[in-house]
């Protein structure tokens, strides 16, 4: 998959094929527009200086989510957010097609799912992006955050779990309301 021998062609390939689904993935797990875009930036930096030590018998996508979530988690830990959500991202994704009123509430149902994402543990708001947000499979989760499938399973469980105590709504109604 990866011509090193054409290693410019390659990148351009795969920044193409995983720009915008590491992209969304970073948004979620920062709240921001921009540091997203930074991370991003990052993302395919780390991806180009350490492509020729991929092993290509690994998932590529796998791979490159797994530097995502290792970016997004050094930036976490060197920053200490206090909040990950902010309420100007959703301004600008929301539809003119509602409702004012329905617009109002959709709104504050996204303000109130990623507030509660935001505060959950790093590696459950993780599991959640991936899994709920971004649909990866569990062996796809495992990959990109380096642990077993039953760890997934155990942490996915209990971050809905908290999810739910904290908003108090439906478990299905907290992913359909993330994005």
């Amino acid at each position: 998959m990866i011509d090193l021998d054409n290693l410019e062609d390659s990148i351009s390939k795969i920044y193409r094929q995983y720009y915008l689904d590491v992209y969304r993935f970073l948004v979620c797990f920062s709240g921001n527009q921009n540091d997203a875009e930074d991370f991003t930036q990052e993302v395919f930096i780390r991806v180009l200086n350490n492509l020729s030590n991929f092993n290509e018998s690994n998932n590529l996508k796998t791979w490159i989510f797994s530097i995502a979530k290792h970016v997004a988690v050094d930036h976490y830990r060197k920053k200490k957010f206090t909040s990950f959500f902010k309420d100007g991202f959703f301004k600008q994704i929301a539809s003119t097609d509602i409702e004012v009123h329905a617009l109002i509430e959709q709104f504050e149902m996204k303000k109130l799912v990623h507030e509660a994402i935001s505060k959950l543990k790093p590696n459950y708001r993780a599991v959640v992006i991936l899994r709920g947000i971004n649909e990866f499979s569990i062996i796809e989760t495992s990959e990109i955050l380096r642990c077993s499938e039953s760890k997934v399973k155990v942490d996915y469980h209990r971050a809905l779990k908290e999810l739910k105590r904290r908003i108090n709504i439906d478990i299905g109604e907290v992913v359909k309301n993330a994005y």
